[in-house]
């Protein structure tokens, strides 16, 4: 009987643990509040892949995002199909998890990130051949590129 009680207060230790690493992985990425259109699947994709990277995500959806667009600055030849706010950043479009995590980290000066147009590959948009994109950086400086990829992997930072 003592082993068994022993067990259970391990267990229920071990338990408690991983509850907490849990709620630190979860407060560890801020909530990103996504504005997309209800029947684009290519922006729910994308929304799973911010959460599997470990990001709450909050979906609004609409089926006029302009007004979204030009409230949070996008440059017009930046735009994408869905935007997205975090911490205070806008996201627009298929920016990978990645980049958003370097934005957090780094806080520059800056409106938020941009991968224009729907890159084949990056995360949403998968299927076929993936191809290279750039993330860009965009805000009082002007823009500029922040990261490159190939599908989800960086090819150079």
């Amino acid at each position: 009987m003592h082993c068994i009680a022993r067990r259970s207060f391990i267990g229920a230790i071990a338990a408690m643990l991983a509850g907490r690493t849990i709620a630190f992985a979860a407060a560890a990425n801020p909530v990103v509040t996504v504005h997309k259109d209800p029947n684009c699947g290519c922006c729910s994709d994308w929304v799973d892949h911010l959460r599997a990277a470990g990001f709450p995500v909050d979906v609004h959806e609409a089926t006029d995002l302009a007004p979204v667009k030009q409230q949070h600055g996008i440059p017009p030849e930046l735009a994408a199909c869905h935007t997205a706010v975090v911490s205070g950043y806008a996201i627009e479009g298929h920016v990978p998890a990645l980049a958003i995590q370097r934005l957090l980290a780094e806080r520059p000066n800056a409106k938020g990130l941009a991968v224009p147009g729907m890159p084949v590959g990056s995360p949403g948009m998968e299927g076929g051949t993936p191809q290279p994109y750039t993330v860009v950086l965009f805000g009082p400086a002007g823009q500029s590129p922040y990261m490159r990829f190939v599908g989800t992997q960086p090819v150079d930072t």
